[in-house]
């Protein structure tokens, strides 16, 4: 493994821990700061709504600029928000702490997943990012742990101060270890066009021009309702757990940890097999989803088919990811924004199944209620994928003459 997927699955881990952490920190912020926990609440989901629109804004703001320092910039980006969250004397600074944090995460893991692909070979184009989907699939085991553990021995500062090291960390290792010739922006599409931002293919106008590809949309569309569908479930696990599956509380942290580690398993597991056919590994993750889920349903009040399946969830869930990407972006032929749009895609899924879970809760229809509604969702995904797997046909896009390639020469 190149020691530039390395540096790029560390600054994913600092990313991933910051969205997490806040989880099991809540209650000793909000007491700190002395606030609702309706407003506490908003470093979460203000957070979530940061990192749908940011990914879409910086990266469009960033189009042209090398690659490596724009992954370079974003980490310094995160660290100052930890650093400000660390120090909030108050709840607006807290807030904007996590706000400034929030802006780096979506065109992080846009940008970095084209820089890890461009590493290695194409054929194992899926499993790079896998690999650098791995620090965000660890910081989802380790984030709420972590943050308890950490913020109940030495206070909920201490964990901000511990995320912003690891953010220094990972931007220098970014800085040391990436390539140059892997971070750099594009080449230009021909000669009469070198040397300038519009004839990068990373220029705004370039990227604008991939969204007319309708494979892209519905590539889009797959990530927002898997995501949508599988974090529907998610939001209210602990609910399912304790109230129709007789679990208590206590449990619930490592029931968890058991849905994290087939996040971890299924990131890569989903990598290798995206590799060898991506559209038919997709497919079968999302199958494996709906009927996960909607299996779950049916059979929550058992303790014993609960854990097997809430590692499923974990592990269907996330075997997309990485296809997903790669697809997106070599069907937008290699364009950063539209590797960040998949991101907000997945943030969009996210506060919709929520959203739709919590309804169904409300209208009386019981803790199992999300389970359902998240396979549902994650049926329509299958369905638009079918759908755009059809329409491809065998043919892969041509993504050679967009750096996505081995090719150590053209850093030159």
């Amino acid at each position: 493994m190149p020691a530039g997927l390395g540096a790029l699955a560390l600054g994913s881990f600092g990313i991933g821990l910051t969205e997490f952490v806040i989880a099991g920190l809540l209650p000793q912020v909000g007491r700190s700061l002395a606030v609702s926990e309706a407003a506490a609440g908003w470093l979460i989901s203000g957070y979530a709504l940061t990192v749908a629109v940011g990914a879409i804004v910086v990266t469009a703001a960033t189009a042209g600029l090398p690659r490596k320092t724009v992954l370079t910039g974003l980490v310094a980006l995160f660290v100052v928000g930890n650093l400000l969250s660390a120090i909030a004397p108050n709840y607006p600074l807290m807030l904007l702490g996590r706000v400034i944090a929030a802006l780096c995460h979506g065109s992080f893991f846009g940008i970095g997943s084209l820089v890890a692909r461009r590493m290695v070979a194409p054929e194992r184009a899926s499993r790079a990012v896998a690999v650098m989907f791995a620090g965000l699939t660890v910081a989802n085991v380790l984030g709420v742990p972590f943050g308890a553990l950490v913020g109940e021995r030495w206070g909920w500062r201490a964990t901000f101060w511990a995320i912003t090291c690891v953010g220094v960390v990972a931007a220098v290792a970014i800085a040391v270890l990436v390539p140059g010739w892997a971070g750099a922006a594009n080449r230009p599409h021909s000669s009469k066009d070198s040397g300038t931002a519009i004839g990068r293919a990373d220029g705004l106008r370039t990227q604008l021009r991939a969204f007319r590809s309708g494979q892209v949309w519905l590539t889009l569309a797959a990530t927002a309702l898997g995501y949508g569908g599988m974090f529907g479930a998610f939001s209210y696990l602990a609910y399912t757990f304790t109230r129709v599956t007789g679990f208590s509380s206590t449990d619930v942290a490592w029931l968890l940890v058991v849905y994290g580690s087939g996040l971890v398993i299924g990131n890569m597991v989903g990598g290798r097999a995206a590799d060898r056919n991506r559209d038919l590994a997709l497919i079968a993750s999302l199958a494996g989803l709906t009927v996960t889920l909607a299996t779950f349903g049916l059979l929550a009040a058992s303790p014993t088919a609960s854990v097997v399946l809430v590692f499923l969830t974990g592990l269907f869930g996330f075997a997309s990811v990485p296809g997903l990407i790669t697809r997106v972006t070599d069907h937008a032929r290699g364009v950063p924004l539209a590797a960040s749009a998949n991101v907000s895609a997945s943030n969009i899924g996210n506060a919709l199944g929520a959203w739709l879970g919590g309804f169904a809760i409300s209208v009386g229809l019981g803790y199992t209620a999300p389970l359902y509604v998240g396979a549902a969702l994650v049926l329509l995904g299958l369905a638009v994928m079918m759908i755009a797997a059809r329409r491809s046909g065998r043919s892969e896009p041509d993504t050679t003459d967009l750096g996505l390639v081995h090719d150590r020469a053209s850093a030159g």
